[in-house]
């Protein structure tokens, strides 16, 4: 059973397991009651792209609903998230409590063995242990959402466009004529897709307008609320033409939810956004078992950022700590943390602390 999202990735996973001779069939799902007609997000035009797809290979095709599902195990985390200040990422936990775990149930009760998805990863078995692998392209590779499946989940799993660039797998779908080759990749959470995230989540919580400081204590403007910030993001701010300061870009180094406090510096490198050491909860390893204490390894706080050289320095059932070779910037509370061993991938966990600056008055 193919995951089919109306995109050009999962449609070329459809074709390719085709073109093995393999039995296969597509199933879209749908994980949000779109509310906005001016949405970009479209789950009733994806869902016909998809359905196009599959005539097109002449394979089954099914739809299903999983909205409520997506609510009580993704979103409402986000939510909730949020409010604790922190930058949740939902994509994570939507791979492995719906794509990996409801779509699959799903997938079973229809006869299918196993599902397929449109992730640049790869997936391999060694001593009887599944591996999450890199997918070859290292500017798509995916296993960075995909760090919470588990050994059952990745035994059902297949990942074809693992193995390709995805220049490549544009061609690939264009000289097969699959309607979706030229469509533009979605971007950003699915439920909000190009709306104002803003406008979009005050539906859901109540944002307080604070104070934005500078780093030294100086009132230098209004926020519109602390949900709406996150660590080192330069845009959106609405800071500008501040008297005694250069027309410079400013940057978030600190949330302060005690006081409703934002702030704010002029200097990218500032001290109060670097890391070395930062702690994670709700580790998860792709093994089963952690790695070991002390164990040197690489490590992503963000998609597509760099190896980053790092080593486990302290490790439980519940937490872990890392300490980075290099100061990190802007390592951010409810973001992932995932971790490498060369290609493969081993886990990670979320974010909790860092041992970045705080502003006195966060103190």
């Amino acid at each position: 059973m193919v995951a089919m999202s109306g995109g050009v990735d999962s449609s070329v996973t459809a074709l390719l397991l085709k073109q093995r001779g393999e039995n296969v069939a597509g199933m879209f799902m749908k994980n949000w009651e779109e509310d906005d007609p001016n949405g970009h997000c479209s789950a009733t035009e994806d869902a016909a792209d998809a359905r196009a797809v599959a005539e097109l290979l002449g394979i089954p095709f099914h739809a299903r609903n999983f909205a409520s599902e997506y609510w009580e195990h993704v979103f409402a985390d986000f939510l909730t998230e949020l409010e604790a200040g922190r930058t949740p990422n939902p994509d994570v936990l939507c791979n492995r409590e719906i794509k990996f775990k409801v779509f699959l149930d799903h997938a079973q009760d229809l006869g299918a063995e196993f599902m397929a998805t449109g992730h640049y990863a790869r997936r391999d078995q060694v001593d009887g242990r599944f591996r999450l692998l890199k997918g070859r392209d290292p500017d798509k590779d995916q296993s960075y959402f995909l760090y919470m499946l588990d050994q059952d989940q990745l035994k059902h799993a297949r990942f074809p466009i693992g193995e390709l660039r995805k220049t490549e797998l544009r061609r690939i779908a264009a000289a097969a004529g699959l309607p979706t080759a030229a469509k533009k990749d979605s971007t950003g959470i699915c439920f909000i897709g190009e709306r104002n995230f803003d406008t979009f989540i005050a539906r859901y919580l109540n944002a307080e307008p604070g104070e934005i400081r500078t780093t030294d204590n100086r009132a230098i403007g209004m926020h519109t609320g602390l949900i709406h910030y996150t660590l080192g993001q330069r845009k959106g701010l609405g800071i500008g033409g501040v008297r005694g300061f250069p027309e410079a870009p400013w940057f978030v180094v600190d949330k302060d939810l005690d006081n409703n406090c934002l702030f704010v510096t002029q200097d990218p490198d500032d001290a109060h956004l670097n890391s070395t050491r930062l702690t994670a909860r709700r580790p998860s390893w792709i093994a089963g078992t952690a790695p070991d204490r002390g164990q040197r390894i690489a490590a992503k706080i963000r998609y597509r950022q760099a190896d980053q050289a790092a080593r486990i320095v302290e490790l439980d059932h519940e937490h872990f700590v890392l300490e980075f070779s290099a100061p990190q910037r802007a390592v951010t509370p409810g973001q992932s943390v995932v971790l490498y061993d060369g290609p493969v991938c081993l886990g990670g966990g979320i974010i909790e602390s860092s041992n970045r600056r705080r502003p006195e008055f966060c103190q």
